[in-house]
């Protein structure tokens, strides 16, 4: 199963991913999105949730880079 991530350098807390993907994202206290729920990225369209592709993948055993 893939995993998603925000990458929050490029983050710009717009929240537009949380209106793609209500119960998927949602705004973090630091005012940049989180995944709170992969699965549900996933089927909201995955990296595409973020029009500005913030939202990365990461298969399963992938080191983060």
């Amino acid at each position: 199963m893939a995993k998603y991530q925000v990458n929050k350098d490029k983050c710009l807390g717009c929240g537009v991913c949380t209106v793609n993907c209500p119960g998927g994202v949602e705004l973090d206290t630091d005012g940049k999105a989180k995944v709170i729920d992969a699965d549900k990225v996933e089927q909201c369209g995955g990296t595409d949730v973020c029009p500005h592709g913030v939202i990365e993948k990461k298969e399963e055993g992938e080191e983060k880079k």
